[in-house]
């Protein structure tokens, strides 16, 4: 299969298009992408919305995973362009987390585990004209449903408090209708919030401005939750 040009690139990966309904997502600095493939193998058979793994590209693996090329907005485009309400939005990656917690883990035998993906933000959801499509699953593993939570309301919380942000205001609605429709799933503990705050504390691709808010962005997910 031929590699093409690059489409784009992220903080981790680049993407290539290759022949057909594909692309090559590419890490950089020798990420290994095998794990990520598991776990999206695993959810593809369970029926959650990731996209469609195709045949291996010559020198794909391990720093790179042939995938479905998707087409449509990412649910941040469709926020910020105003064809997604907040609610909506919100609405839709708590759904997202939901479904997601349904599944039993893969590899943990610890029965309250779940899947997590520990990354779930509006610009990892792709709407789909087949539905919402969930990508970049780097970061995912398995553990208890509300450190997912958490970690994506102090995602959301992070972006919030960036002045360069331009709809700032906007999405602390969305994070306020975010952490109510969790309230029926169990909420954001204190004690997920702080285990969040400290993985994201360790995340190296954190920019100096993401690390410099966290403790601010886990005290305005705090309030936000009551």
């Amino acid at each position: 299969m031929h590699i093409g040009p690059l489409l784009g690139s992220g903080r981790t990966a680049d993407v290539y298009a290759l022949d057909g309904p594909w692309v090559l997502r590419r890490y950089r600095d020798g990420i290994d992408a095998t794990g990520e493939l598991a776990v999206m193998s695993y959810l593809s058979a369970s029926g959650y919305p990731v996209p469609r793994i195709g045949p291996p590209a010559e020198e794909a693996l391990p720093a790179g995973l042939v995938m479905q090329r998707l087409t449509g907005p990412t649910l941040a485009e469709a926020l910020l362009a105003g064809t997604v309400t907040e609610s909506e939005g919100a609405q839709l990656l708590a759904r997202l987390l939901r479904e997601l917690h349904a599944i039993p883990p893969r590899l943990s035998q610890d029965p309250e585990d779940r899947i997590l993906h520990l990354d779930l933000h509006p610009e990892n959801v792709i709407l789909a004209p087949e539905g919402p499509v969930v990508i970049d699953w780097l970061t995912a593993g398995e553990g208890p449903p509300a450190l997912d939570r958490a970690m994506t309301s102090l995602i959301l919380a992070q972006v919030a408090l960036d002045p360069a942000f331009p709809a700032g205001s906007r999405l602390r609605d969305l994070l306020a209708a975010l952490l109510c429709g969790f309230a029926d799933d169990g909420g954001v503990p204190a004690d997920a919030l702080t285990r969040a705050t400290a993985l994201r504390a360790a995340d190296p691709q954190l920019t100096a401005h993401e690390a410099a808010v966290l403790d601010e962005a886990a005290e305005l997910v705090a309030e936000l939750a009551g």
